[in-house]
């Protein structure tokens, strides 16, 4: 990611809706700086999802950059289709300033195309709201909020109220502490104690 300023150590990179779309979004889309600056551009282009981990910014096992407003989703291997579950974003003060498209990437098969677990989340700025009332020039400066768009690309997981599963060999699922507490009895078997 060439010269992109890297997080001091102890430091992780986990923003909220309101931040993507209030301090990076908004910023890039009104060719204000951002520091730090560690968000990139894949402009003109959309990689795998597989592809993202030289190209785009990875937090937590999420990748992040900015693209334009793309209408054709598709990359080399497959597509990304929206899921028709658009979400407005709004500040801590109540104004609505975004809205998240959720996607899902589809691989391109001979006569049909597969689903697969990776998500991403699409922020676009709305242009008649918080924005045009920060500033009188910040309308002039923000005549392309429609062209750059934010995405946040991740592997999903099946989830119930917060609890990750995993299925097991014979399709039932465990939670995330399940698979934990068996490794533990697994462990607990392993170890001898002298006589």
């Amino acid at each position: 990611m060439g010269d992109r300023s890297i997080l001091p150590p102890g430091f992780y990179f986990d923003p909220t809706d309101e931040e993507l779309v209030v301090y990076f979004l908004y910023h890039k889309a009104s060719s204000m700086p951002c520091n730090p600056n560690i968000i990139p551009d894949l402009d003109c282009f959309l990689p795998d999802p597989w592809e993202l981990n030289d190209k785009a910014f990875m937090s937590e096992r999420k990748w992040y950059f900015f693209s334009r407003k793309m209408q054709n989703r598709s990359t080399e291997k497959g597509f990304w289709k929206e899921i028709g579950l658009d979400e407005a974003i709004y500040t801590s003060t109540g104004n609505k300033v975004g809205i998240k498209k959720y996607l899902v990437f589809h691989i391109d098969a001979v006569c049909s195309d597969k689903q697969t677990d990776w998500m991403m989340e699409e922020y676009h700025l709305l242009k008649n709201g918080l924005f045009s009332e920060i500033s009188l020039t910040a309308e002039s400066h923000i005549q392309d909020s429609d062209e750059w768009v934010l995405y946040r690309v991740h592997q999903a997981n099946i989830s119930c109220d917060g609890i990750d599963f995993c299925e097991t060999d014979d399709g039932d699922q465990l939670s995330y502490l399940d698979e934990v507490f068996l490794s533990m009895e697994d462990d607990q078997e392993e170890i001898s104690f002298p006589c």
